[in-house]
């Protein structure tokens, strides 16, 4: 392990030492800065406990170091916390604490503590490590609990009894999880055997913050494992029963479809390599959400799940409202997303023509790259010929996207002919004639039937309002 010193070279750590004396309490640095130190990831967050001068101390400290660093300092007195920002710090202080708390809540009663009841209330031994910033113990490391034993074992373990740890704070049962996800730990076996037993502890736990670790857990370098270690603890069901409706294979007569719980987490690992977007990943979490609804047994075909990229589409919404996630343009752009995933499939397995393709640029607009990431991640199968296999037809989507959309100008585009148009064209008030010129015009354009300009739309609307015995009131040139 890096020697402990190396991590408080900054000035500003021992200048909180040096007001820590002049006041005569004793200042530690804890938790994330600390364990992510020796993980040897970036962290820029700092939490400050202050042993002495009561709750109130770690305000006290703070504030003298905002007047030195001329900083402001936001104060959070019913919380005893205060924070400000130096240089490219985050400094949170926090005066020692013992915590106790009702069965009811996740709302701890506070009373003033020693630094072993600070550390004693931290969620995870890998979290309850702290370096001194005092003069006679700066850079220290303080672990009563064995963190640094748990930091190389991997390994993600409560410093008390973890059905206290967890019925006390059952957030701490889905961070538990959300550490092992980001760090690549294991979950000791009675700390996860804990979460099982108090599982049912999550439904005093507000969305919004199962949101904040999800969202954590879905940026991580393999968010499968979360997903995996919510269903062996029987937290999915509780927190996402939608996705417990994927598990599970069924077999009529022999033939048996796949898992779509198992074979989800692997689109989603699959794509995890090729984007950034959490978006795109949720997408790839929730592209099959719909099969559930839409399973049926044929006897022609086996297994058919038609439609469920519709009813799919259609659950996003409620979805998105029940876990707390945001319902604005990265709702609709999941939506969508969900709604077209088949089609570059299906484009793939028939002859790729010049209509479909259009067709699908029109409607995935700037999202289609985006769209086929998603379709190629979708590729779960072990046969490796049937994989470069759709792999090879993908490119020759991709291929003709590219030649279609600089000959044609598909993507995005509106129908160069407009409702205003008509409407002034042939004194019509709306109606629904106009709309189906409009769409007539619009399909011509993508079936290639017309190119994609003024004077051959306006062709056409004339040749389809004297088929609809429409008459003109006005002289209109074309361009």
């Amino acid at each position: 392990m890096p020697n402990a010193n190396r991590a408080l070279t900054d000035p500003l750590f021992r200048k909180i030492g040096t007001i820590a004396d002049r006041r005569g309490v004793q200042a530690y640095v804890i938790g994330g800065f600390v364990r992510d130190y020796y993980l040897m990831r970036p962290c820029t967050d700092i939490d400050v406990v202050i042993v002495g001068g009561g709750t109130g101390g770690g305000i006290a400290v703070a504030e003298e170091l905002g007047r030195e660093t001329h900083s402001k300092v936001n104060v959070f007195r019913n919380f005893g916390t205060a924070m400000l920002r130096v240089g490219e710090w985050e400094v949170e202080f926090v005066g020692a604490r013992r915590e106790s708390y009702r069965a009811d809540s996740r709302k701890p009663i506070v009373e003033d503590g020693s630094m072993e009841d600070d550390q004693r209330r931290r969620d995870f031994t890998i979290n309850a490590m702290a370096f001194g910033l005092n003069a006679s113990n700066f850079g220290e490391l303080v672990d009563p609990f064995e963190g640094m034993e748990d930091m190389e074992a991997q390994l993600i373990r409560t410093p008390l009894d973890p059905d206290t740890t967890f019925s006390d704070d059952p957030l701490r049962m889905v961070r538990a999880i959300r550490f092992a996800t980001q760090l690549d730990f294991r979950i000791e076996p009675e700390t996860f055997a804990a979460i099982r037993r108090n599982r049912e502890r999550i439904r005093i736990i507000s969305r919004e913050r199962i949101a904040t670790e999800i969202e954590k857990i879905m940026s991580s370098p393999r968010p499968s494992k979360g997903w995996r270690l919510f269903d062996e603890c029987g937290l999915l069901e509780l927190i996402f029963p939608q996705l417990v409706k994927l598990k599970g294979v069924e077999t009529v007569r022999g033939r048996a479809h796949k898992d779509n719980f198992i074979h989800t987490l692997k689109v989603l690992d699959n794509i995890v390599p090729h984007t950034d977007n959490i978006w795109l990943r949720w997408v790839a979490l929730l592209h099959d959400i719909g099969k559930p609804r839409t399973k049926a047994w044929d006897d022609r075909v086996g297994w058919t799940f038609h439609g469920h990229e519709v009813v799919g589409s259609k659950m996003i919404p409620a979805i998105f409202r029940e876990q707390k996630l945001p319902l604005d343009e990265r709702m609709k752009y999941v939506q969508k997303l969900v709604s077209l995933h088949l089609r570059p499939i299906i484009l793939s397995e028939d002859e790729v023509t010049d209509s479909a393709v259009r067709r699908l640029l029109f409607e995935a607009g700037d999202d289609v790259e985006d769209l086929m990431t998603l379709c190629e991640a979708d590729i779960t199968s072990g046969n490796d010929a049937k994989v470069r296999r759709y792999l090879a037809n993908f490119a020759l989507v991709r291929r003709k996207m590219k030649e279609i959309e600089e000959k044609d100008h598909i993507r995005n585009f509106q129908p160069p002919i407009t409702g205003e148009l008509i409407m002034s064209t042939y004194g019509l008030p709306p109606c629904r004639t106009i709309g189906v010129i409009k769409e007539q015009i619009k399909n011509a354009i993508l079936d290639g039937e017309i190119p994609n300009d003024y004077a051959a739309a306006y062709a056409l609307m004339e040749r389809l309002a004297e088929r609809e015995g429409l008459q003109r009131v006005s002289q209109e040139s074309v361009r």
